[in-house]
């Protein structure tokens, strides 16, 4: 229990820090300078712009039937830090445009930092299993059925028509151009953050529930297990144990599936500057750009 509840702790830390630095970017730098973050975000402070009603409220109201989408894919723990992220971002759009100083300046400086914080903010809500909703949950919903694709990629695909939708508002065609600036910067630090290049981690996990572990982490995350037999030196027992490679960004849930699954169980975790193959980058990727 008392593991159980530092995990929560942490989630809701971390999740607190990435939807504040997502927030102080629309305040600060985004928003003031007709600059669209992208996403449902991007539309609700094009809104902002026309009807005057507070960007928070609006992307509430917009988060809502997308939840309910998620939460039948996905479930309810996702469902959970979902809602609860995207409350937060709501409260803090609307809070730090009240008490924030806003940058009003060079147009390229406020796309730069407000691409950096928002993309770090986002990354730090996925790393703890939650989305700050709107086009994060069709991008989460995308990689977890196809883990080889990035969510930094899908999110830039989506966020091209915010681009177009907010040029239009503020009839500014700059506003398009400094868009992809922002969301470009936005989606390569979320790309650096979750996965490190083609970085991941490796867990080799020893229990005496190696069947039941192995059927949770397949059937939660989609993931491949390989059972390897041991010998104990000490023990003289044979006994599985279970390697499983993940990315970097998949690693709190694994830890929570174990822990869940058996409170006694011994893993050791180790960095994989690269993995290759199903679920990964493909082999053939990797001879092109030199294995890096």
């Amino acid at each position: 229990m008392r593991r159980i509840g530092r995990e929560t702790v942490n989630d809701i830390a971390i999740i607190i820090a990435g939807t504040a630095s997502a927030a102080l970017a629309i305040d600060v730098f985004m928003q003031p300078n007709h600059i669209s973050p992208g996403g449902l975000t991007g539309v609700a402070t094009a809104l902002n712009f026309l009807i005057n009603i507070p960007s928070g409220l609006l992307l509430i109201l917009m988060n809502i039937p997308l939840a309910v989408v998620a939460a039948r894919q996905i479930g309810a723990k996702f469902l959970i830090k979902t809602v609860a992220a995207t409350l937060l971002l709501s409260v803090l759009i609307d809070l730090f445009a009240v008490i924030i100083p806003q940058y009003e300046g060079n147009r390229i400086l406020a796309s730069v930092y407000g691409g950096l914080l928002n993309g770090f903010g986002l990354a730090l809500v996925f790393l703890r299993g939650g989305t700050t909703g709107g086009t994060d949950i069709a991008a989460k919903l995308i990689n977890r059925r196809y883990p080889y694709v990035s969510m930094g990629r899908v999110l830039l695909v989506f966020d091209a028509a915010v681009c177009i939708f907010a040029a239009v508002v503020y009839r500014d065609v700059e506003t398009a151009l400094y868009s992809v600036v922002a969301i470009f910067v936005s989606s390569r630090v979320l790309d650096a953050t979750l996965y490190g290049g083609d970085r991941g981690k490796m867990f080799y996990v020893f229990s005496k529930h190696t069947d039941r572990l192995s059927e949770q982490i397949m059937r939660q995350m989609k993931r491949g297990v390989t059972v390897l037999s041991a010998h104990g030196g000490y023990s003289g027992e044979d006994r599985p144990v279970i390697l499983c490679a993940v990315r970097n960004y998949q690693a709190a849930e694994l830890r929570r599936i174990i822990r869940s699954c058996d409170q006694n169980a011994f893993i050791i975790i180790a960095n994989a500057d690269e993995i290759l193959g199903l679920g990964f980058k493909a082999l053939g990727q990797a001879e092109e750009s030199g294995g890096r």
